[in-house]
């Protein structure tokens, strides 16, 4: 079974503050141990030097006794704080002034030098005559070119160890200060990421079960990055089931849309043969059976090109007029102008406009927004289409003064299916791809579309494509208009 990261997180933790007090106890203790070694060192070389000073004038310059310089250390032992003695440089190596009776007049013949290597002091206990672990400094005294005395100052083992402890006390004491403050940010992460993280992983689970609707029952904190997780997963959540539910539509308005040409057509031919349809009407029925078989045959090519131009499709781009293609478009619709008697006023920014575009997909945007408005403008009534420029963007304008669309409804034209008459009472022909496909080739074309409409009024399509290299109409908008009828 796989350990949460909570759970690792908190091994961690102990882990850590295992490690820190073995740290502390071994390596923590060496070092500060040897720091306050050579630190007290230091000061008692320091004090012990000026002794060996004063011990130097008092016997050379002053003609003192060695004995009587006994009272000169213990008035030193009280500023140093250390035990002091003088030895002479004789074969005995004798003790001729000390602050302990136990030391003075001692006879120590192994003394040498060498017993400090190259330092000034040692912790030791000076060849068996002190307790082991003291610390030793010395310091020689020189007459005439010859080291004549020896001056000794050390103190007992326990006193560096009380230091040492003392020192490691205050450290255990920030540790444990530490400690208790790493808790106190453990309980923070536990309770301001860990559990709301754990919900936001009890949503994604019931997510990938297909639960779009399931909910945290609890509250996730306010202002950090938790939040803008646990918002960004619900957000992922409603597009998922915004999704679902398109897709539950979607085949529902396929199943609508093949369901009932299919059933006019079977309907028809059934009714032929049967003999209910006369066979001087056939001519008639059949022009029916024709038009639900373009219209399933429109139908299925428009999901094709759906399917081939969605996502990151490649384009043939390449440099064209986009006035001359959309001439050309506009002439398809003569026929349907003259049927609802609308006219097309067509006016051009300047005579060309090159663009870098798929020159295909861009004529199958213009026939669909051209179609869309021919559809829904009433009789008798003008379409302004218009070409213009601005800054290295060609826009293309389409509108009509038709029945417009309603707020409701202009978000969702460019969705798979839809259409604004929910009965499908004005637009019994279209498929409700028209618009999904002109959505989804201006967008990977890198370009922008949009729509002005208002219910009642009439709806204005705008799209924008990128300039051509080779165009050279930089002009304001409608320099030089030229309009076709």
């Amino acid at each position: 079974m796989k350990r949460s990261i909570y759970i690792e997180f908190l091994i961690g933790y102990i882990i850590f503050a295992i490690v820190s007090v073995v740290m502390i106890q071994t390596l923590g203790v060496y070092l500060v141990n040897k720091r306050i070694t050579k630190n007290e060192a230091h000061y008692l070389y320091t004090g012990v030097s000026a002794v060996a000073s004063d011990f130097y004038h008092y016997i050379y310059n002053q003609r003192g006794n060695e004995e009587g310089f006994s009272e000169y250390l213990e008035s030193a032992k009280a500023y140093l704080n250390c035990e002091l003695f003088v030895i002479n440089s004789s074969e005995d190596k004798t003790v001729v002034a000390s602050t302990s009776t136990t030391t003075f007049l001692m006879s120590i013949p192994d003394f040498d030098q060498e017993y400090f290597g190259n330092q000034y002091y040692k912790v030791g206990n000076l060849y068996g005559t002190l307790d082991d672990g003291s610390l030793i400094v010395y310091y020689p005294v020189v007459h005439n070119y010859n080291v004549a005395y020896y001056c000794i100052g050390y103190t007992d083992a326990g006193y560096v160890k009380s230091i040492v402890a003392s020192v490691i006390s205050y450290i255990y004491l920030i540790c444990g200060v530490l400690y208790g403050i790493s808790f106190i940010i453990l309980l923070i992460f536990h309770f301001r990421i860990y559990i709301p993280l754990k919900r936001v992983t009890a949503v994604t689970k019931e997510y990938a079960k297909g639960n779009y609707e399931y909910v945290s029952d609890r509250k996730l904190p306010k202002g950090n990055e938790m939040e803008t997780l646990s918002t960004s997963v619900r957000f992922m959540g409603e597009k998922f089931k915004s999704m679902e539910d398109d897709e539950k539509k979607f085949i529902a308005n396929v199943s609508h849309d093949f369901r009932s040409p299919l059933t006019s057509i079977h309907g028809y031919i059934e009714a032929m043969r049967d003999g209910t349809i006369p066979p001087e009407n056939y001519d008639k029925y059949f022009g029916i059976v024709i038009t639900e078989a373009d219209r399933l045959k429109k139908l299925t090519e428009n999901l094709l090109v759906l399917n081939t131009s969605g996502g990151n499709k490649k384009l043939d781009l390449r440099e064209f007029d986009l006035n001359e293609v959309l001439r050309n478009t506009l002439l398809s619709f003569e026929v349907q102008c003259e049927k609802k008697n609308i006219l097309l006023d067509v006016i051009y920014g300047q005579k060309t406009y090159v663009v870098c575009a798929d020159k295909l997909k861009i004529q199958q945007v213009l026939y669909n927004l051209v179609d869309n408005a021919i559809k829904f403008s009433h009789n008798d009534s003008t379409i302004t289409i218009k070409t213009y420029s601005k800054g290295e963007k060609i826009f293309t304008s389409i509108k009509d003064t038709g029945i417009g669309i309603s707020k409701e409804s202009i978000n969702k034209i460019w969705n798979r299916f839809y259409k604004s008459d929910t009965s499908r009472g004005k637009d019994k022909t279209g498929t409700g791809l028209g618009l999904s496909i002109v959505k989804e080739i201006i967008t990977n074309h890198g370009e922008n579309i949009n729509c002005i409409s208002t219910e009642g009024v009439g709806s204005e399509f705008i799209f924008s494509l990128a300039r051509g290299k080779t165009d050279d109409s930089h002009d304001p908008i409608v320099e030089a208009m030229i309009s076709e009828n």
